[in-house]
Formats: structure tokens, C-alpha cells, sequence
């Protein structure tokens, strides 16, 4: 292989290398291959018109390369193999999603094979190298860190989640794309409820750089759950949680999709994706919400809480779950077609305009972020689980307020506590006991009859639900939606409808309220119901929750 510099070209940076191969599975095929910053150029060396011969792949596209030869001792060539999953129209479709394509040199330039494997190892590299450089970028302002390289990962797969096919898919489709990143990672398959939730509890996490979660969103709630429950949380929630699609909702999978810019995709085209923003390492701060309920432990909660009608589709739907996706459009027309009215009273801290700027200055967000050493620790008093009232309870104390924007002010109340059992976790500086009157600056919705209550902190609802358009997983804001009672079906219908695309809030139904709020508060009236977080099941009955901006880490694209 020729090591001579060539001429860079116009249209890119200038070459850092260049040799001349031939194709790996077709030795009489010469090119001619350039490595710039951005991208790797190659050109077949014939006499064919240069524009039909020339390829350009952006090292953006690239997860890894590597360098080998083959076991054929008599073959004296090196290899060197390069991993791009660009972004491609798909067959019979106007979407584009990614799609994997290698590409395989054989260099063959000198006698002795250590030597061609040196020079092959040469252009892994470099290959490598360029294309990490490519991945650390700055987003909003923030910088986003990368992995540690070699990574180590332990991936916990729940094999039941979703059709039941998260091990096929993994042996499909990731296994092979985190080998091509270079990507260590342990296969961890969970056997029942809360395993994950055990397991993360007494591992030692030292031996991982990231635990990543190949399920529905109900396994990352458990593994989220059980770092918070360990003595040394504040380190370990540190800990970058990466996600990737098995289950039937992959609300959080659909978000970190939709927060790279990508256009939408789903099912087998969404896990590729979400591999492929793995292999990228980067790690952003996500937001978590502390949700306190009558007798339970404080929970911890990363994508949504939801009443009414949402949580009664997402709960009743697990009996068409061998549909995959299509439970959750299944359980709407089931639950549209006899529309519930739920009674209970509803309140929140709202969260002003310059709340983001303030939140950034006092928690040094704008700083560059480092693992596992983002925030400086500090001693912070327990809270505790809140005392258990009667789910009818009048605990607003009549203190009403018309549902107009209010000037707040920020209030430092007394966190819950519990004499018996200090809970892990930072504490909730918002929230009065439940049994306790809500300060002065939060609003109280008059109504008292509602068709659902949702409240998110990411993107998605589902892979096909866009319920929060505007949040990031970082924006300190939990997005509180509520639909009053009165609304048509036709009406509903349309909302949902138009959830698909994140335009619900464009639709300007008179019975749909948005609001970006810091912390809220729900008492049912309603003598049964549901209510989940994250899509699970918890107590019914009055809770609060409370935002802890950037608390957990996430690899996002």
C-alpha cells in the first residue's frame, strides 16, 4: 500500500491518510482511499468517470473499525474493516432510517504480514479516532461527554418484555453492533419482577461505565429505583443509563431517538438507532421526578405520571401485548368507547420564565459534565415518606387560586420527613407533608372532574405518542397536561390523534391545559382508579412529585 499524501479535496478537509487497497471480497477491484477529519473517501481506480467510483462516508455514521488478518496463515494480506450505519431511504417509503453497511479493504502492499497488519491497525485507529471526535459535540449549551474507551457495559435484557423477542433482537441486531464499537459488555437476562431492581442494588459498579437497558420502560424503572435505594446513591445515580427498545411502549427509547434530530421510526428501525446512539458513548444529564404516595416508599420516576384515562389504556392494554405497539391504539378505542369521568383536585408550583437560567447558574449545568463526578456532593438531609391520608381528604385547605399565571416566588419548604426511616435520595425541597396545606404560590385547579392527568418529563409517551414535543431530558420541567371533563370522544380521539405527531396542543381544544411546573400535587376522589409511573401500577390514592433537575445521566445522541 502507497502511504504518499494525496491532494485533498475541495469539497473536504485536508487528507490525514492515504493508501491504495483492494476490495476484501473482490481482489481485482483497486481504490484508492483517503481519511480526513469528517470523512473517509473511496475511489475506485479504473477508467470509469470519477463521479460514478468516488464514495463518501461521514465518520459521524461510524460506530468502530478494526484491524485483522485472516486464520489462513499463507495469506499474507491484513484487513481493515469499518462500521457505518448512515442514514438511508427505506424500501417502498418516503421515511429514511439507518441501516448498516461494512466496508472491508485488503492491503497487500508489503512482504512480511506483521508489517501489513501494523499498517492496518494504523488506519483502525485513526478511523477510530476521527470519528470519536466527530460524536463530542455540544448541545444547548451543554457539554456532553463521552464514555470511557475500551467501554464496559452490563446489559440487562428482560427476555418476556414487548412480543417476548428482546433476545432475538439483541442476538439480530446489537450483539454485533456493540463488538463493532468496541463495546465490552456482560448479558444480563432478568427472571422476574424487581431483578434488575436487586441486582443494581448491590453491584459493584465500579466495574461498569454504563448500564444499559434492553426492555420496556418498566425495567429501567426498577434498575433508576434500586441505585437510589444504595448508601453511596449520590454516586451511584451518577452512573450513565443507556436504553434500547424491547418492550411493547419504549417511550424513553422513541425520546432519545427524537432528541438527535432523527425522523421518526419504529419497531426494529428504532433499536437500530438506539444501538447505534450507544455505540456514540455520549452522556447528557437526565431530569428524574420524586413522586411521594400515601404508605409507599418515595419512588423515582423518569418518563411520566398519569390518571385517568391514559393510566386505565396503558394498564388495561397488557392483554393485546402480543401486538407489540399496537396494544396502546387497541386499548384507546376500547376505553374511548365507554369514556370514564374521574373526580379528584389538582394542583402545582408552576415554573416561571427565567426558572431554566436561575436553576443553571445554581447547579453549574453549563459546566462541562464528567462522570461519575458531575455535582459536588454535599450532605443532604433524608426525606421521608409522606403520612397516609384519606384519598378524599381536603388537604388543599381550601386555599383556591383562579388558574391565571401567578409571579412565583422560590420557596424552600420543609421536606417530608420520617422519624423511623431516613429514605435515600436527594430531598424534596418543594413539597409539604401531604396531610399539610400547599404554600401560597401554587395554583389550584378549580375543576374537579377530569377525563386524564399526565405528567411527563420526556418526549414520549410511546413510540408513536409524542406527548411532551417540547421537553428534553434535561429542561427541569415536568410538562403537566390535563383533559376536563365535557370533551367529546370524536374530540379525544382527535387529540390522540394528533399526539402522533406532537401536534395535540396545536389542535387548541378548549378542553386540553398545559403547563410547565416544578412540582404538583393529585388527591382522587373517585373511590377506584389507577394510577402509574412509568407505566406501572402504583398506590392509589393522594401523591405529590417533585423535579430534581439533571439528578441521573443518560447516553443520548
Amino acid at each position: 500500500m502507497d502511504q504518499r499524501r494525496a491532494e485533498p479535496d475541495r469539497d473536504t478537509s485536508p487528507v490525514s491518510l492515504y493508501g491504495e487497497f483492494t476490495l476484501a471480497g473482490n481482489p481485482k477491484v483497486r481504490c484508492a482511499v483517503s481519511l480526513t477529519e469528517k470523512e473517509l473517501i473511496v475511489q475506485r481506480l479504473t477508467s470509469a468517470p470519477v463521479g460514478r467510483n468516488k464514495v463518501l462516508l461521514s465518520l459521524k455514521d461510524c460506530v468502530g473499525s478494526r484491524a485483522y488478518r485472516e486464520d489462513d496463515i499463507t495469506d499474507q494480506a491484513a484487513y481493515v474493516s469499518a462500521y457505518f450505519y448512515p442514514v438511508k431511504r427505506r424500501w417502498m417509503s418516503s421515511g429514511v432510517s439507518r441501516q448498516r453497511v461494512e466496508h472491508c479493504y485488503r492491503l497487500t502492499a508489503l512482504q512480511d504480514p506483521r508489517a501489513n497488519l501494523e499498517v492496518a491497525e494504523k488506519w483502525a485507529r485513526a478511523i477510530r479516532e476521527r470519528s470519536a471526535r466527530q460524536r463530542y459535540l455540544e448541545r444547548d449549551g451543554v457539554m456532553v461527554s463521552e464514555l470511557s474507551r475500551p467501554s464496559r457495559m452490563m446489559l440487562l435484557v428482560n427476555p418476556q418484555s414487548g412480543k417476548g423477542q428482546a433476545l432475538t433482537l439483541y442476538n439480530n441486531h446489537i450483539q454485533r453492533m456493540l463488538n463493532e464499537a468496541g463495546v465490552t459488555h456482560t448479558l444480563v437476562i432478568t427472571e422476574r419482577q424487581n431483578h434488575a431492581r436487586e441486582l443494581v442494588k448491590e453491584a459493584d459498579l465500579s466495574q461498569w461505565d454504563a448500564l444499559v437497558i434492553m426492555s420496556g420502560d418498566g425495567l429501567l424503572f426498577e434498575v433508576i429505583n434500586g441505585l437510589l435505594e444504595r448508601p453511596d446513591w449520590e454516586d451511584a445515580i451518577r452512573t450513565p443509563l443507556g436504553i434500547l427498545p424491547g418492550g411493547s411502549g419504549n417511550a424513553l427509547a422513541a425520546s432519545v431517538h427524537h432528541y438527535s434530530g432523527a425522523s421518526p421510526v419504529y419497531s426494529e428501525e428504532l433499536l437500530v438507532s438506539c444501538g447505534f446512539l450507544l455505540c456514540q458513548r455520549l452522556v447528557a444529564h437526565m431530569d428524574l421526578v420524586s413522586i411521594h404516595l400515601p404508605s409507599s416508599p418515595r419512588l423515582f420516576s423518569f418518563l411520566s405520571l398519569a390518571w385517568g384515562f391514559v393510566a386505565d389504556v396503558d394498564i388495561e392494554s397488557e392483554k393485546y401485548r402480543h401486538v407489540g405497539a399496537a396494544r396502546f391504539t387497541v386499548g384507546t378505542l376500547v376505553r374511548l368507547a365507554s369514556l370514564r369521568v374521574y373526580k379528584g383536585k389538582l394542583a402545582y408550583l408552576p415554573a416561571t420564565e427565567d426558572y431554566s437560567e436561575e436553576e443553571e447558574e445554581e447547579e453549574g449545568l453549563g459546566n462541562n459534565l464528567t462522570l461519575h463526578c458531575n455535582n459536588q456532593s454535599s450532605s443532604l438531609a433524608p426525606a421521608s415518606q409522606p403520612s397516609t391520608d384519606s384519598p378524599c381528604q381536603n388537604t388543599f385547605h381550601n386555599s383556591c387560586h383562579s388558574n391565571n399565571s401567578l409571579k412565583v416566588r422560590r420557596t424552600e419548604s420543609t421536606p417530608s420527613r420520617n422519624a423511623s426511616k431516613a429514605l435515600a435520595g436527594p430531598p424534596d425541597s418543594l413539597l409539604p407533608p401531604l396531610d399539610q396545606q400547599l404554600p401560597s404560590d401554587w395554583v389550584v385547579v378549580q375543576e374537579e372532574e377530569f377525563v386524564l392527568m399526565l405528567a411527563m418529563y420526556q418526549s414520549h409517551l410511546a413510540e408513536d405518542l409524542m406527548a411532551a414535543p417540547g421537553a428534553t431530558s434535561d429542561d427541569g420541567v415536568i410538562h403537566l397536561f390535563y383533559v376536563r371533563a365535557g370533551i367529546s370522544r370524536a374530540a379525544l380521539l382527535k387529540l390522540f390523534l394528533a399526539m402522533e405527531k406532537g401536534a395535540h396542543l396545536a389542535t387548541n381544544c378548549q378542553h386540553l391545559v398545559h403547563a410547565k411546573v416544578r412540582a404538583l400535587r393529585l388527591e382522587p376522589c373517585s373511590p377506584k382508579g389507577v394510577i402509574t409511573v412509568d407505566g406501572e401500577v402504583v398506590e392509589y390514592g393522594p401523591l405529590q412529585a417533585e423535579v430534581h433537575r439533571g439528578l441521573g445521566r443518560l447516553i443520548t445522541g
